[in-house]
């Protein structure tokens, strides 16, 4: 199985940037699909985006689209979330997923079989 670590996460102001890492051990991460999910206090986990194993597929909630993006390095084993024009609203607990998987990416939060432990990102306004 795949062993998930997020990183990158801190406290930045409203309009901000920054950059998360979702780094893979145990197994190839070019084996399997990712996303990024979130929650914040007193909500449910949420979708933010996905990628496929190749990278040319990729997925991005409604909210995210235009300053959110997803990308991969499989050489590096490593997924990212670059985040930018941060707003309050993004403040949550932000969670890699990975799902062993050939072409497909998805949206859904039962489809992902392994999980990170999550990094912290506050926005200030």
């Amino acid at each position: 199985q795949v062993q998930l670590v997020e990183s990158g996460g801190g406290l930045v102001q409203a309009g901000g940037s920054l950059r998360l890492s979702c780094a893979a051990s145990g197994r190839p991460l070019s084996n399997y699909a990712m996303g990024w999910f979130r929650q914040a206090p007193g909500k449910e986990r949420e979708f933010v985006a996905a990628i496929s194993r190749s990278g040319g597929s990729t997925l991005y909630a409604e909210s995210v689209k235009g300053r959110f993006t997803i990308s991969r390095d499989n050489a590096e084993n490593t997924v990212y979330l670059q985040m930018t024009s941060l707003k309050p609203e993004d403040t949550a607990v932000y969670y890699c997923a990975a799902k062993y998987t050939q072409f497909l990416v998805s949206r859904g939060e039962e489809w992902y079989d392994y999980w990170g432990q999550g990094t912290q990102v506050t926005v200030s306004s």
